[in-house]
């Protein structure tokens, strides 16, 4: 199974992967990161089954219809042509969002009378038990779960065990998790599908979008969107857990959390994009977490409600992706240190008060949490810390910690300026200091550039974020000194790694793709637009038939491979396309 075969359906309460066998391969509920009811990604054999598919099995072509999460897959059978609607409903009704934990799973025929199968066989999440059946007169409800979850259909139940049947008109399917489906299932489902179809080409309206590169933004916003957990504010990181970033490397973690660093970066690609209504949430769940911790001693991920009980451990019995071990539940970097979240929940916050639009935001809470990023960020600059890359050797003081303890104190000078003046220079100095440190400790002149650590001669491709963030002008020679210390250091077969040393689980091999998309923002930054554009074609020119991005690309095999979808993937391409696309006056 390839995650380029790979579709994802969401409502920012729960999503589904679809493949284009026609069978859902991973689908949590009620949220996010709850357990499994479908998980034939991680086992094949034992990961339970919701599969509509031809008779005789095969592979469908897969497309979303336009602008939106609505899914459509094809297929081609010897009596026929039909296509399988997959959909999360989305939309708004009395005024709010209206998102159940249902997925709606529409068979149309095309042409002919398809023979077609159907079965429903979920899983009891990371047991891998079967739950129990009871049959009602056009449902299946299944029974060991904490709340029910029952299949509604107009498909006779004798079919749902996998017996051919031929479809000679729309059948409808739908997996409801809590309060079943009562109401009349083809008008329900006609209504749900074009209210959801309306909800998400509205949104896509809304979004601003580079004059190059649409169609790549526009399903990098939506996937985006996806990820967003509405309840709480909280972004997760990837929808998945345990699929490797390269084969057999054991780098298998799971991902269906909230970074803090992640979420700022997802925040800013959404500033971008025009919508603010979810840096407004995530300023919500921020300011929760920060209330459970007085002296801001944040950890770097969070439950998607807010909670850090994210124990790791690995499930024994599992087969895993492509024979892939171990398959992990939890993650241990809840228990690092890592000083750069000070510097991303600051940017976070920044917007509020320095953009007029958000002064309804402006609240002494906020801004107190903002002065105590600050302050944190200056107590914790140049101490050892596990750094962006989460690494599990031993740690040293990290040039990217410091410098987003840096972009912390920096941007709280130029808000208290304006809302807390007496404040004003302190912080101002202790920016010019942090600022000073770097340059003097961490200028490698062996790489012409600046290092990842203190004293060092290695290349980190986070640096590169010292563009954007202003740390150097960006004519400034050590700051274009640093981006080709990166690309000679740290690039194989076209494409960057993010780092070349051992982190306790060997030297990376494959590319981090958003470090790709950090490359294409620095050197549109620092006035080279054509090289820009040509290594973010190379990125979009390698990318899944659907536009979903994963974690990690192996340019030698031409395969996709980490957790899927990936935010910070999907974040960047936003952020990189905005960057290296000429503005719209340009081209009107």
């Amino acid at each position: 199974m390839r995650l380029e075969d790979v579709g994802l359906v969401g409502n920012c309460q729960f999503s589904a992967l679809v493949h284009r066998s026609g069978a859902v391969v991973w689908c949590c509920l009620p949220r996010f990161d709850a357990e499994p009811v479908f998980s034939t990604l991680l086992d094949e054999a034992r990961g339970g089954q919701f599969l509509v598919s031809p008779e005789e099995g095969g592979a469908g072509e897969q497309r979303y219809l336009e602008n939106t999460n609505v899914l459509e897959t094809v297929f081609q059978t010897a009596t026929g042509r039909f296509r399988v609607v997959d959909f999360a409903p989305r939309f708004q009704a009395n005024d709010r969002a209206f998102r159940p934990t249902q997925l709606f799973r529409l068979l149309e025929p095309l042409e002919g009378t398809p023979r077609v199968r159907v079965v429903c066989q979920p899983r009891l999440g990371w047991s891998q038990e079967v739950p129990a059946e009871l049959q009602g007169s056009h449902h299946i409800a299944f029974s060991g779960f904490a709340s029910p979850l029952r299949l509604t259909t107009d498909v006779p139940l004798s079919y749902l065990t996998g017996q051919p049947f031929s479809l000679t008109g729309r059948r409808h399917l739908v997996l409801a998790w809590g309060a079943p489906v009562e109401e009349p299932l083809a008008a329900l489902s006609t209504r749900f599908l074009d209210e959801t179809l309306r909800y998400w080409r509205r949104w896509v309206k809304h979004c601003n979008i580079p004059a190059l590169y649409q169609q790549q933004v526009i399903r990098s916003a939506l996937a985006l969107k996806l990820h967003c957990f509405e309840d709480t504010g909280a972004i997760l990181a990837a929808m998945t857990t345990s699929l490797p970033e390269s084969p057999g490397a054991g780098r298998n973690w799971d991902y269906r959390y909230c970074w803090l660093r992640d979420a700022y970066y997802a925040v800013d690609g959404l500033r971008l994009l025009g919508h603010f209504e979810e840096r407004e949430a995530f300023v919500g769940y921020l300011l929760d977490v920060a209330g459970a911790s007085p002296e801001l001693r944040l950890a770097p991920v969070y439950r998607i409600d807010g909670t850090t009980d994210l124990a790791e451990r690995i499930l024994p019995g599992w087969a895993g992706y492509e024979g892939e071990q171990p398959i992990r539940v939890g993650n241990g970097a809840a228990l690092h240190v890592q000083n750069d979240v000070f510097g991303e929940m600051a940017l976070a916050l920044t917007p509020v008060f320095l953009d007029d639009r958000f002064a309804a935001e402006r609240t002494p809470a906020a801004l107190r949490l903002l002065e105590g990023l600050a302050r944190r960020a200056m107590a914790v600059v140049g101490t050892p810390d596990a750094g962006i890359w989460e690494y599990r050797t031993p740690w040293q003081p990290q040039t990217f910690s410091t410098l987003m303890c840096w972009a912390a104190v920096d941007r709280m000078a130029r808000v208290a300026t304006r809302h807390a003046p007496a404040l004003s220079e302190e912080f101002a100095a202790a920016a010019r200091r942090i600022r000073t440190d770097i340059v003097e400790q961490t200028w490698s002149a062996e790489l012409g550039g600046f290092a990842s650590v203190r004293g060092g001669t290695e290349v980190d491709a986070s640096l590169l974020q010292m563009a954007p963030l202003r740390f150097l002008p960006g004519d400034d020679p050590r700051l274009r000194g640093t981006i080709d210390a990166i690309q000679r250091g740290l690039t194989r077969d076209g494409w960057l790694l993010r780092y070349r040393t051992d982190d306790g689980f060997g030297t990376p091999a494959v590319s981090f793709v958003l470090c790709n998309f950090w490359l294409v923002v620095a050197l549109a930054a620092t006035g080279r637009a054509a090289e820009a554009r040509t290594i973010l074609e190379q990125v979009l020119a390698a990318a899944p038939p659907l536009g979903l991005l994963s974690e990690d690309y192996d340019p030698r095999g031409r395969r996709w491979w980490g957790n899927f979808p990936q935010v910070y993937s999907h974040v960047g391409l936003i952020h990189a396309a905005f960057a290296a696309s000429p503005r719209w006056s340009e081209v009107l």
